[in-house]
Order: structure tokens, then sequence, then C-alpha cells
């Protein structure tokens, strides 16, 4: 090891917490198992020694540097590494000349990761192109900007998109875990003893973010004092001043669960906007899954405003795939977004009624034969059937509307449609 390596390693030492238990391999990645793991495309590529450019997307926090320099380190590949708001065309050619090197003298692949890569101008985009183009550089690009609109469509081109998802829960639980065991680079050797309760805290806070959650958990321990026995106790009070906010006493799987998403949808269906917006904030604050909550709405916007005002499903549909690109905190806006209009919408649950009342006859057994004139007539041998020969096509009628039969010959007369005048 020479000056420099030693300094690097010093460097690394006095790193925060949440870059050094960085993964260094892509099999050591919690989380994005839609796209890591077994037999996951990501992993499929680099074993296969057939990377390609590509472009993480994402939320803040959720491991596209990280996978980035995994894949590199699994890859035997020179990583370069660029930040789009501080650099340039320039640093790009110097990075193209060293990759000509890379593959001429040492037959070594180059990737070019770039953050924030949205805010290269086309310009700079475009001096990309040449070299992602023959493969010379594998470019992995990251964003939080939804790439279909901020990446120029020639570059797209020649990348895959990838969605990198917030974290779950439980993904942050297992990085926090190792932060605590790794006596190397992480806290293993500062006789840390931590609360479930606090752990759960600083998970809750972080809303899928892993850095928050790691910088929130070193905080906790570097701030407390070790007692007579060298331990370093980190209780809720300690994690709630860590990351100077209060636990919210709500049990995910418990009564508090049940009782706020009850009331939440109560007030929605009450036409109640204040106690709507209240209970979702709530709900966020206690790290309930956001897109749970997008869930409910949905059924909502059917259920409960139903005919009344069909754009609500539209809405609701859209704030749920909003919320799964943005993820949080920008999710919470789309959310308030779709609450706010269900619960000022007028109400109608003409659907929801008609279907379970049809469902429950169906379930009785009345399951009757279609008429004759409703029936199927495209195949070989269905007219001699008489199946629809006597069917009256609505739209050779004026208004498109002709007196017809529908229902089956036994239930002539019955009301599916429990309609509210």
């Amino acid at each position: 090891m020479d000056l420099f390596d030693y300094n690097s390693e010093i460097n690394k030492k006095e790193s925060p917490l949440a870059d050094r238990m960085r993964p260094e391999n892509i099999n050591d990645i919690k989380g994005q198992k839609h796209i890591l793991g077994p037999g996951k495309i990501i992993n499929r590529l680099v074993e296969a020694d057939r990377l390609s450019s590509m472009i993480f997307y994402g939320p803040s926090g959720t491991g596209k540097t990280t996978i980035a320099m995994a894949i590199a380190n699994t890859a035997g590949a020179d990583f370069n590494k660029i930040n789009a708001v501080v650099s340039g065309v320039q640093d790009i050619k110097k990075i193209i000349s060293k990759a000509e090197d890379n593959k001429k003298y040492y037959n070594k692949k180059t990737i070019l990761f770039i953050d924030e890569i949205h805010r290269f101008n086309k310009a700079q985009q475009d001096a990309l192109l040449p070299s992602v183009e023959t493969g010379l550089l594998i470019l992995i690009g990251a964003t939080t900007e939804n790439p279909y609109f901020s990446i120029n469509s020639a570059l797209l081109s020649r990348t895959n998109v990838f969605q990198i998802k917030s974290l779950e829960n439980a993904d942050l639980m297992n990085i926090l875990g190792d932060a605590l065991k790794n006596a190397e680079k992480g806290l293993g050797n500062m006789g840390v003893s931590i609360s479930k309760e606090a752990l759960e805290h600083i998970v809750n806070f972080a809303a899928g973010d892993a850095r928050k959650a790691l910088n929130a958990l070193e905080i906790a321990v570097l701030s407390t004092t070790p007692n007579d026995q060298g331990q370093r106790k980190i209780t809720l009070e300690t994690a709630e001043d860590s990351v100077q906010r209060p636990a919210i006493s709500y049990d995910k799987s418990g009564d508090m669960h049940y009782d706020v998403i009850s009331a939440f949808i109560k007030s929605m269906r009450g036409s109640d906007p204040d106690a709507s917006v209240y209970y979702l904030a709530l709900m966020l604050e206690a790290g309930e899954d956001p897109l749970f909550i997008a869930r409910r709405v949905l059924i909502f916007a059917s259920e409960d405003i139903g005919l009344a005002d069909s754009n609500a499903l539209s809405l609701a549909l859209a704030a749920y795939q909003s919320l799964e690109r943005l993820g949080m905190p920008e999710g919470r806006i789309v959310l308030s977004h779709a609450v706010l209009y269900c619960a000022l919408a007028k109400k109608n649950n003409d659907a929801y009624a008609s279907i379970d009342y049809a469902l429950s006859r169906v379930r009785k057994g009345e399951i009757h034969p279609v008429p004759e004139h409703l029936r199927d007539a495209h195949y070989p041998g269905a007219a001699k059937l008489g199946n629809g020969l006597e069917y009256k096509y609505p739209h050779n009628y004026p208004g498109n509307w002709v007196e017809q039969q529908y229902l089956p010959d036994k239930l002539i007369g019955e009301k599916f449609f429990r309609r509210k005048e």
C-alpha cells in the first residue's frame, strides 16, 4: 500500500456511515428485487458479460449510485463517476480518452456513471452518443426525474431504463442491522444497544431512503455517551432527538391501523376534507405504506363516488401511478390531491351496490340461459342453432336504441342496477 492508498483508506473510514456501508457486490444489495437477485435482469447481464448502457430512475437514497458501483466491481470494469451539475463536455472527453486506453491496452470495460443526468443539456447528452453507440462507454445515468421527459430521445434509444423503487421497511431494517454488526465499516465495535422501537422510528422516518436511515443511526450512536460498561444505549427518545421528529403511537398491525384507515375512509365518505387530510398525514407520518393508502383511495373512487363523478377513478389511478414513480416525500402531494378530490366530490354507490346485488343472485344459483338472439353467431353452425338471428343492432335505429330483451327469460323485469333516485 502506497501513501495515496493509505490516505484513501483513512478518508474512507472518516466518511459517513452511508458511504462506508455501500455494498461492493450486486449480490449484497438489499431491495430492488424486481431487477436484482438470482435470475433477475441486471444479474443476468453481469453474469453473461453483456452489460449495456442504462438509466436508473427513482427517488433519492434508494441505491442508484450503489448499484452502479456494485455493477462495476462485480464486472471488473473501470468506474468513473461525474455529477451533471458540475461536469461538462470536457470531462466526458477525458473519460472517453481513458476508455480508449482501457480497451486498447487492458481489454477492460469502462463505466461512466453520471449522477443527475437529467441536468445535462442536449449538447452534453449528444456528446455521449458516439461512445455509447459503439459500446466504448457503458453509460449508467441516475435521475430522480422521469427520463422520458428529461433525457433526449437519441440517448434514450441507446439505453435501458430501470425504475429504482423506494426501499421497503424490511430492507431498511436489514441495512441498519448490517451497519450495527459490521465492525470494519459500520458500528459493530462501538458497543451499540438499540431498542426495537428506536430502530422502527428511524426506519419510518427514512421513508424508503437508505442514506437517510444510516445517517440518522450514525447521529444517534455518535451523540450517545457510552455508559460504565462501554455500551451506547439508543432508546426511542434518543432516536426521536436524532431525527428531530417525535414517534407516533401507531401499531401498523393492530387496532390503531384499522381505526385510522376506517376514520380516513369515513371522513372522505362524509365529504369532510379537513378530517380526510388529517388522517392521511397521520398515516404517512406513522410510516404507513403510501401505496396501501393509494389503493384504498382507488377503491373509494368507485365504491363511494362512482357514477356521481367518474373522473374520480381516473384521478385516483393517476395518483397511484404517480406515487409509484415519484416515491416519497413528493408522493404526499399527489395523495393529498386525490384524497381532497374524493372528499369534495359528489357521492354515489350505485356501482358498488349493483355488482354486489347481482353477485348475490348469481351465487344463489340464478344462472339462466342467454337469450338466443344475444348468443354468439360467428362460429360455423351458429345460424342453424338460431343463435343471433333476431338480434337488433342498436346503431341501426334512431338514437342508437331499440326495444329488445337482454336479461334471461326468467329474469325479465328484474332490476340489478341498484339506482338511487
